[in-house]
Formats: C-alpha cells, structure tokens, sequence
C-alpha cells in the first residue's frame, strides 16, 4: 500500500488545477463577446429614455450615460437617437425615482444618509422588433450620505444625479454585455 503525502498530493495536484482554470476561463470575457448580442449587431441606436417621474431631467441623464457607458466598454457603433438602420435599439423607462432618508444624526436630528432608488424598464431590440434582452424592473439602488440638502442637490441635475446615472450605466450595460 502506498501512503502519500499531503505535500506530496498537492505538489502532483497543483498543475492540474492550473490547467483546468486556464482551460475553462474565469467568467471573463473579451470585448467583443457580449453573450446577449448576436454576432449581427454592429449598430445600436439609443434613444433618449422616457421618464414616468417627476425627476427633472433625469433621462437626458440616465440616457447620456448609458450611451458613454456602452461606447467605453464595446466596439459598437453607438447611435444618439431614433436609427431605423441600426441592428438594435435600446429602449429605456425610467418608472420611479425615490429618495428615502436611511440614518439620521443623533445630534442634529438630521438625515445623514439617503438611499436613492430608480426602477427602469430597459428592453434591447433587433431591427425586426424581437427582443434581444429586457428587463421590465431594473432596480438600481444606492446610498448617499449627505453633504447639504440631498433632497433639492438631487432634483437640479446636480452632480449626484450625474453620479447616480454612470453607476446605473456601469450595472445595466454590464448586464447586457456579460449576462450577469
């Protein structure tokens, strides 16, 4: 009977599970291999979303940044607008936009903390009208602490909304280009 040991095991083991991880990837992927896209798609129009809110402004916004979201992280050809020769066109609704105090200060008895939450409808179509990807409740949060009234800072257009927008652009796009 032959007794090995656990060095020993591990040292004959090690390159073999190397060799499987290198193999079979990590989940990652290279530019142009967007699991949701077929090999088709070269063209997506990207037309300013609807906004069912009250939130000024805040789909030229959210719009903006997805569409500097897909240009930095895909070779597509990106189209501002209505494109009827585009391969595909992203449809987006912005349904809610809330902001709901999350901590107070104990001190002052103000808000310290606000969580910021945008409910979107976002539907990725081919030329033909089938759709390719769609999400109809794409809940996106995030929490804020405050740095003056967040409440107004955040219905001017403000930075935090600027912010707020690439976030949500980073996570949709990613769902759309690497089926997370």
């Amino acid at each position: 009977m032959i007794v090995m040991s656990s060095r020993f095991f591990a040292f004959l083991c090690a390159p073999v599970f190397a060799a499987t991880l290198l193999l079979t990837g990590c989940g990652y992927h290279t530019l142009d291999s967007a699991a949701h896209l077929p090999s088709n798609v070269h063209t997506l129009a990207i037309p300013s979303f609807k906004n069912n809110t009250q939130s000024y402004q805040t789909q030229a916004v959210f719009t903006e940044a997805v569409i500097r979201e897909f240009n930095s992280r895909s070779s597509l050809r990106i189209v501002s607008g209505e494109d009827p020769d585009a391969d595909a066109t992203l449809r987006g609704t912005i349904l809610t936009f809330q902001i709901n105090p999350l901590t107070y200060d104990n001190t002052t008895g103000q808000t310290s903390t606000y969580l910021i939450t945008i409910n979107t409808k976002l539907e990725l179509i081919d030329r033909h009208g089938k759709v390719i990807w769609q999400n109809p409740s794409y809940l996106f949060r995030q929490q804020y602490e405050q740095i003056q009234d967040l409440a107004s800072f955040i219905q001017e257009d403000s930075a935090a909304t600027r912010r707020l927008a690439r976030e949500f652009a980073s996570a949709a796009v990613a769902d759309i280009l690497e089926s997370f």
